[in-house]
């Protein structure tokens, strides 16, 4: 193969990447908002809940403060199952579980406590669906990291550092950001039947996965 086809083929493969990047990050953002104004919690911003779990606990608060601890708790444990899932089977498979889990979550009605922590865990387990795009890690839940890697990017570059990768990390948080947009207009508009537009779109984020080569697959994943 000619070192003018591999480029190509890496161009064709970042670009497939970035969108599935912010497919994912669009279905995280829509999911989040919804569990915050139809729960009151974040589901995939543990950070946010980490910090609300502590003021909780400190304002006397003790069972939501519980309650947020065992989401995060619950986070980690959707990160390690949705490796797992990756590991022993491919991308789609992780997406499949997720889509499995906001149908369970969709269904509970009432079970407030338990949808909550229902949504986290496929929030968590989704970020093992994308891990990195050509070496470069990216977020697909949270957008923290994104920004500040875009900010330190951003201030190498004014430094006269021309390496312009930095500049893909802005993906995830256009993708977050306009789900998170979505989502809090659906909640407005139908209410607890919001959740069932984030099925769908995991589902047909699970149809686009089984579309893309296996071969590509193997390199949104770390290995180690």
């Amino acid at each position: 193969m000619t070192i003018q086809r591999r480029r190509i083929i890496k161009r064709q493969r970042s670009s497939v990447g970035l969108a599935f990047v912010a497919g994912i990050s669009f279905l995280a953002g829509m999911t989040d908002a919804i569990g915050l104004i139809s729960l009151g919690d974040f589901v995939s911003f543990m950070s946010g809940n980490t910090t609300r779990a502590s003021v909780a606990v400190m304002q006397g608060d003790v069972a939501r403060g519980m309650l947020l601890i065992d989401g995060l708790i619950t986070f980690v444990i959707g990160n390690a199952a949705g490796v797992m899932v990756a590991t022993r089977f491919r991308q789609q498979a992780v997406l499949l579980f997720v889509s499995v889990l906001l149908v369970c979550a969709a269904l509970l009605g009432d079970q407030r406590e338990l949808r909550f922590l229902l949504l986290v865990l496929a929030m968590g387990a989704i970020n093992a669906s994308v891990e990195q795009i050509e070496g470069l890690p990216v977020g697909l839940t949270y957008v923290t990291g994104a920004l500040s890697r875009f900010g330190r990017g951003l201030g190498r570059w004014a430094m006269g550092i021309r390496n312009a990768h930095w500049i893909i990390q802005i993906v995830p948080w256009l993708g977050m950001i306009a789900g998170a947009l979505l989502g809090a207009a659906l909640v407005q508009g139908v209410g607890d039947l919001a959740l069932w537009v984030p099925v769908a779109t995991a589902l047909a984020l699970t149809a686009v996965a089984i579309q893309i080569p296996r071969h590509w697959q193997s390199r949104f994943v770390q290995h180690r």
